[in-house]
């Protein structure tokens, strides 16, 4: 799972290198109507938000493991939120990682991480 928009980056690159598929998370009105299986709101650093998780292509999300990529972790909602859908979905969160992790938003949380922000 990579949501909008860099995380896309960062999800095709790691599937491809993992050989694994790579499922991308919308801002709302950005699938096609038909496409949404759920629809969640989310509250971000700077306002709220809402994002879109796709069907599957011939299957469901139950029982399947889904690990999520993003950019940056600085309240974690972002993470949260897509991480409650799959499991309202009836599907596993195996993992979340990040390449930056600003550690003074979130108190100090442990995600995986490449970079760990810090004011000290």
């Amino acid at each position: 799972m990579a949501p909008e928009a860099r995380g896309f980056l960062l999800g095709s690159a790691i599937a491809i290198k993992i050989n694994a598929g790579c499922i991308p998370v919308r801002k709302k009105g950005k699938l096609p109507p038909t496409t949404v299986e759920s629809s969640f709101e989310y509250e971000k650093e700077y306002g709220k938000d809402i994002l879109e998780l796709p069907k599957l292509v011939n299957e469901e999300y139950r029982n399947k493991r889904f690990y999520i990529i993003d950019d940056i972790y600085a309240t974690g909602n972002t993470l949260n939120s897509i991480s409650k859908a799959i499991k309202d979905l009836g599907g596993i969160v195996v993992g979340e990682g990040v390449i930056m992790n600003i550690v003074e938003l979130n108190d100090n949380i442990e995600v995986f991480s490449l970079i760990d922000v810090n004011e000290e």
